[in-house]
């Protein structure tokens, strides 16, 4: 029975992705014409392929774990690092090439359709080719990291392991804004009246010094978006040329204020914490429960898998717990806007505009926003700032 039910799951893996592989030749021959831009039709369509690609994620590793890795059991240390760093590397490849047709036709194809891209099918594949050289570079080290700590320490290592979960996020910050993301995207100066009514409010907060940069998120989506980076004085305020283009100053100081919010609070501080929390947690349950099933040293491929399998199964799990924090300090920041710009209408304003540009649902069903939403929905944070202007 368990032999079926392994065949069955890697069965219907392959087979979505061999429809999928069916879309997307259909796709090339002849483009999908545009559809009506309807937030309801895209958010649900969004959901529905979320919740699938999370069932085909879990039974893909189940299926790997427990039906096609190879015992390594018997091989010297040595044997089985080489083999574990060329298997690692096979399967990112393997399953990067197994999902480029999903995500051709979940992403860029959806995309297009509801009108939210302009770039062509050739531009999406090579960012795709850079992401996984991207995810090669940093995933290796980190597997072998982490097999070292479980080989070194079988009992202890999912204390070591978290503990340099906080370094790595950190480092993570600080190399993510200013050597990953610029390989994907040109940053250059931003300068202007603009620049000079952001930096007053930065100033105000004691971030005046940071530099304020223009993205052009328009090679990849027509929405609008800005963030605000740095630890340790590599202060960033980053505006999407979308949102330059398309928002009236006042809307976009209040966006800006917002995302200016989170670095006031410390959000990247609080989000390593909760980070480093949670992936405690997650390894510490993932490997009770890869303990039960293991017959072999727990750096070996299969064990490893097995181990990757439960830590998804119980990050999913602590989904909710995640999403309601990240919802609570959304909030948070948009209290902090509020204050700091003292003006509730070009937040209703700018908000009212994203849920266009965006095609935001004022209201997300539920389940959607408990289990899994980072942000609180729309139509509350409107409501929120219509009553703060009353």
């Amino acid at each position: 029975m368990r032999r079926f039910l392994i065949g069955l799951t890697g069965g219907l893996a392959l087979a979505y992705v061999a429809v999928r592989g069916y879309d997307a030749v259909r796709e090339l021959e002849a483009p999908a014409p545009p559809v009506d831009p309807d937030p309801r039709s895209y958010g649900r369509t969004r959901r529905r392929l979320m919740v699938a690609g999370m069932a085909r994620s879990l039974a893909t590793l189940g299926w790997f774990a427990f039906g096609l890795a190879p015992r390594t059991r018997d091989q010297t240390p040595a044997g089985v690092r080489q083999l574990r760093l060329a298997l690692s590397a096979g399967a990112l490849a393997a399953s990067a090439a197994l999902e480029f047709p999903v995500e051709f036709v979940e992403e860029f194809v959806l995309e297009r359709t509801y009108g939210m891209t302009k770039r062509r099918a050739g531009e999406w594949a090579l960012e795709r080719l850079k992401v996984l050289a991207v995810t090669l570079a940093v995933t290796l080290p980190l597997v072998e990291l982490f097999a070292a700590a479980v080989r070194r320490a079988p009992r202890r290592w999912p204390l070591l392991a978290t503990l340099g979960v906080a370094p790595l996020l950190v480092l993570a910050n600080l190399i993510g804004p200013t050597l990953i993301l610029p390989l994907f995207n040109r940053y250059e100066p931003f300068e202007g009246e603009l620049a000079d009514r952001l930096r007053r409010l930065a100033a105000r907060y004691g971030v005046g010094d940071a530099e304020i940069l223009r993205v052009d998120m328009s090679r990849q989506t027509e929405k609008a978006n800005a963030f605000v980076t740095g630890l340790f004085g590599t202060h960033r305020i980053v505006l999407g040329d979308t949102l330059i283009e398309h928002f009236a100053p006042d809307e976009i100081e209040f966006v800006v204020a917002h995302e200016l919010g989170h670095y006031v609070l410390r959000d990247i501080w609080r989000s390593v914490g909760i980070g480093t929390v949670s992936t405690g947690l997650v390894l510490i349950l993932a490997a009770h429960l890869a303990a039960r099933s293991r017959d072999e040293p727990p750096e070996t491929i299969r064990s490893l898998l097995r181990l990757a399998f439960f830590a998804s199964v119980c990050g999913t799990a602590l989904s909710p717990f995640t999403a309601a924090f990240s919802r609570s300090r959304e909030r948070a920041a948009d209290r902090f806007a509020l204050r700091a710009t003292q003006n509730p209408r070009a937040g209703i304003a700018a908000f009212t505009r994203l849920r266009g540009r965006n095609l935001a649902e004022d209201e997300q069903p539920p389940w959607m926003e408990i289990l899994f939403s980072s942000h609180p929905s729309l139509g509350s944070r409107i409501a929120t700032l219509a009553e703060a202007g009353r």
